[in-house]
C-alpha cells in the first residue's frame, strides 16, 4: 500500500522518516526529493559473481550543471532518509524531467536504510539540459509491507555513494 501524505507527515514526526526536507514537497503519494551534489563517472566499473569493482568518482562544485545528450552523472539528495522495517521506498523522475528527454535510474530503497540517497541521471534527449543545485527532481513513494522485513546491511548504508 502506498502512503498517503498524511501517514507521511506522520512517520516524519514520529520516527523521523525524512530528515532535510521541506514540509511544502510532501505531495499526495510522495515526497520531491532535490539535488544535493551531483559526481561524474570517471573510470570503469566491474559486477561478477564474486567480485565488484566500483567506479572512481569526481564530485562537481558548480551550483548549476550542463548534463549533454547520452551523458550520465550520479546525484545525492538533500534528504536523508530514515527506513523503518516495515517501510521500502522507491524513486520516480519529476515529469519536467521526462518532458525534457531526462530520466532518473534508480533503486529500491530498503527497510532499515539510512542515509542520502544516490541515483543516476541521463540525458536521453538531443539537447543538453541545464540542473541546478536544490532543484527538485525527483519523488519518492513509500509503500507499506505486510510485516517487517530485513533491515538493510549494504555498503552504502549512510549514504556511501560508491
Amino acid at each position: 500500500m502506498i502512503l498517503s501524505n498524511e501517514e507521511i507527515k506522520k512517520l516524519v514526526q514520529e520516527k523521523s522518516l525524512l530528515e532535510n526536507h521541506e514540509d511544502k514537497n510532501i505531495g499526495g503519494a510522495g515526497v520531491d526529493l532535490r539535488v544535493g551534489r551531483y559526481y561524474r563517472i570517471k573510470s570503469p566499473a566491474k559486477l561478477g559473481v564474486t567480485e565488484r569493482e566500483l567506479p572512481v568518482i569526481e564530485e562537481l562544485a558548480d551550483d548549476w550543471i550542463t548534463v549533454k545528450p547520452s551523458e550520465y552523472i550520479l546525484i545525492e539528495t538533500m534528504e536523508k532518509v530514515n527506513m523503518p522495517t516495515d517501510i521500502a521506498a522507491w524513486m520516480r523522475h519529476r515529469s519536467t524531467l521526462q518532458r525534457s528527454g531526462v530520466g532518473l535510474l534508480t533503486a529500491l530503497i530498503d527497510p532499515g536504510y539510512n542515509g542520502t540517497l544516490t541515483f543516476g541521471l541521463r540525458n536521453f534527449g538531443e539537447h543538453p539540459f541545464k540542473l541546478q543545485r536544490g532543484a527538485r527532481v525527483g519523488q519518492i513513494i513509500f509503500s507499506r509491507m505486510s510485516s517487517a522485513g530485513k533491515e538493510y546491511d549494504g555498503r552504502y548504508q549512510g549514504g556511501n555513494v560508491v
